[in-house]
């Protein structure tokens, strides 16, 4: 969109307020990528970073051009994958990790036919990170490929909050659906 769609505001919040306030509730910490240790890598240069500087042994990983995530998603996403879940919360580092037999770290939704945001991926994953960064395959569904990560199919409603804005077009059409919600809720505008 040629600008920062983080701080596009739809309605009295920014895009990233909304995805900050679905991610906060759900009592996880919460912690926003600013600024990326290997620049221009699309959304593995976050990742990367993201799992290059923590100290939990899972992540969480919620793009701030999804707004219309909501806490229920990311709940639902926990009860489908405990073997990450227990890992996410600071308190639990010592635990050893359980994964199915077949994934090697990850779990993604399924988001138009293929690996999207949101997922959530083990610490120990961050070299196969920077393996496909060096590849120079950037693509989120390089890296579900490569980590034989499990997919998380969603039906509606959660299908629905996966909506992604990339162009201006997206932009135009969340605030129009946004607006068609509010009056219908009766909220002022």
């Amino acid at each position: 969109m040629g600008r920062d769609k983080s701080r596009l505001r739809l309605g009295p919040t920014t895009m990233l307020g909304h995805i900050r306030k679905a991610a906060r509730a759900t009592g996880l910490p919460v912690r926003i990528i600013r600024r990326d240790c290997i620049p221009k890598c699309g959304p593995l240069s976050g990742i990367y970073t993201a799992l290059k500087t923590t100290e939990a042994d899972a992540i969480l990983f919620l793009a701030c051009d999804m707004p219309l995530v909501r806490t229920e998603l990311i709940q639902f996403m926990l009860q489908h994958a405990p073997q990450y879940s227990s890992q996410l919360s600071m308190e639990s580092r010592l635990q050893p990790a359980y994964r199915s037999s077949h994934s090697r770290g990850g779990l993604f939704v399924r988001s138009r036919g293929g690996a999207g945001f949101p997922f959530i991926l083990l610490r120990e994953t961050v070299e196969t990170v920077d393996r496909q960064i060096k590849m120079c395959d950037y693509s989120l569904q390089g890296l579900a490929k490569s980590l034989r990560a499990n997919i998380l199919p969603l039906t509606r409603p959660w299908s629905q909050q996966l909506f992604n804005v990339n162009i201006p077009q997206d932009w135009t059409a969340i605030r129009s659906r946004l607006q068609r919600t509010s009056r219908a809720a009766g909220e002022p505008q």
